[in-house]
């Protein structure tokens, strides 16, 4: 079935003059339907309605804007099944992963309805008799968000639910690559009552919309998630207007595995946090710093896993890998392959790209081993199914390998020693820590976020989302003088 998609600006289905073709990346041959393409004016018509319905949202009150939030969330989970289909058919992850990034969606809205509620200021007395102090929180005003293709429901949601609990508008740019879920999430938004205007999704290319959107003097924080380059742009670009902003951007994650980790749940966790989601995770494991005791027979057992995983078609439930989103995206992972023999480092398995009955993006995991922390295999981020091994005689050298990165969003250790755990919690430089966990999985209800070049600006997620989608505000009250 053909999905033909608009932009929702100003309370309207809107149509463009052009439009990107949407192609399912299991099965080449499957035109998933056509998105249409803003321009300047509708992107100037989306954030003038976003500016006149925010200030009608903001005094609708708390009650209204739990009761909103609470209604998108119950939708996404109820239709979590056929909108997760739809996200695995255009993105490329296994059907089980599409099914519960929708429903995690719909989470993150119930759980900022609740926030919507929990409005309680400070009250202090002041240094000055007769004078009191009241502070509280208000909107930033309208929220401009650029959100990628890799968790196409999941992360605007975490950024689109917090800016309209805290009653701000919202303009958002979704990723051009799977357009057809963000507009499944945007029609269950557009069926609420909220004003006209006060959301609104248009589709484009980053340097047209995207850098539009950002350099626009009516937007007054922009939340970006997506890869270093273009952040540092963002950074740059809304410096001009002094717009606020959040950017969570690139990972170069290590995971430390010690000689006393217990290796079968070890090569799991390894295994699943590498190649899971194809491996296009911002919190993927793809550093494992293994201790000299336990390095080969580690590599043999996760050798083994990885050559065993299931890479097919994202909609047959039997596949436990999809395939790589794009074809920009396979030929740049295989050219990360070749970079890592050129660099010698030894490809234990995968690499390769895979036949299977429908053409598609299919590449097999690939684990080097044999490689040392100064390759560009190990410098940079692949967002491919590709791990490295680095081989190290000590958790001392492990953990100052594990920091010698410009990244610092997640890390991770397999160890039995509390001690070291503990010592790890306090020295690896970042901004999420796994202890006997994979590097990827988060919760909804915690902040998330790194540091380096991993990450800008205030966290995502649970309570302290509220430091950015909102501003404070000191008021100083006096009675006046009493006759």
């Amino acid at each position: 079935m053909s999905i033909e998609t608009r932009n929702f600006i100003a309370g309207q289905w809107t149509d463009s003059r052009d439009h990107v073709a949407n192609v399912n990346p299991s099965d080449l041959s499957d035109v998933i339907g056509h998105h249409a393409q803003a321009d300047a004016a509708q992107l100037d018509q989306a954030i003038a309605a976003a500016r006149a319905a925010q200030r009608q949202w903001w005094d609708a009150g708390i009650q209204k804007r739990h009761d909103v939030l609470m209604a998108i969330g119950n939708a996404l989970m109820a239709q979590s099944a056929e909108i997760g289909a739809l996200l695995s058919r255009e993105e490329g992850k296994p059907l089980a992963e599409g099914k519960g990034e929708v429903y995690r969606a719909g989470q993150f809205f119930t759980y900022f309805a609740a926030e919507a509620l929990r409005q309680i200021g400070d009250f202090a007395q002041s240094v000055r008799p007769g004078v009191e102090i009241d502070v509280r929180r208000e909107p930033v005003g309208v929220i401009g968000i650029i959100s990628p293709w890799n968790f196409p429901v999941a992360t605007p949601a975490w950024k689109i639910a917090p800016a309209l609990a805290f009653g701000n508008a919202v303009v958002w740019k979704p990723a051009n690559l799977t357009p057809a879920s963000a507009a499944a999430m945007a029609r269950i938004i557009a069926q609420q009552d909220i004003p006209a205007g006060l959301f609104n999704m248009l589709a484009g290319q980053g340097r047209e919309i995207g850098q539009k959107l950002v350099e626009h003097p009516g937007i007054d924080a922009v939340s970006f998630t997506g890869s270093v380059a273009v952040g540092r742009g963002i950074a740059a670009a809304a410096l001009t207007n002094m717009t606020k902003v959040q950017m969570e951007m690139g990972s170069k994650n290590p995971m430390l595995i010690m000689d006393d980790a217990d290796l079968d749940l070890a090569v799991a966790h390894a295994a699943g946090a590498a190649f899971g989601g194809t491996g296009q995770k911002c919190t993927a494991a793809s550093r494992l710093i293994v201790h000299e005791a336990v390095h080969d027979e580690f590599v043999e057992k996760l050798v083994k896993a990885a050559s065993a995983l299931r890479v097919g078609n994202a909609l047959d439930e039997t596949s436990q890998i999809g395939p790589v989103a794009s074809a920009a995206q396979l030929a740049g992972n295989l050219a990360y392959v070749e970079a890592g023999k050129a660099e010698g480092a030894e490809l234990m398995c995968g690499g390769e790209v895979l036949e299977r009955p429908t053409k598609g993006h299919f590449m097999a995991p690939a684990v080097f081993a044999g490689t040392t922390n100064d390759m560009r295999v190990n410098r940079e981020e692949m967002f491919a199914p590709i791990t490295c091994v680095i081989k190290t005689a000590s958790y001392d050298e492990a953990l100052s390998v594990a920091n010698d990165s410009e990244f610092g969003l997640t890390a991770g250790i397999m160890t039995r020693s509390l001690a070291r755990a503990t010592h790890f919690r306090s020295n690896m430089r970042a901004g999420t820590l796994m202890v006997n966990l994979p590097t990827a999985g988060t919760d909804y209800h915690v902040p998330f976020g790194g540091r380096g070049a991993s990450s800008f600006g205030p966290r995502e997620q649970g309570q302290y989302a509220v430091e950015f989608y909102s501003i404070v505000k000191t008021s100083y009250l006096h009675g006046g003088q009493v006759a």
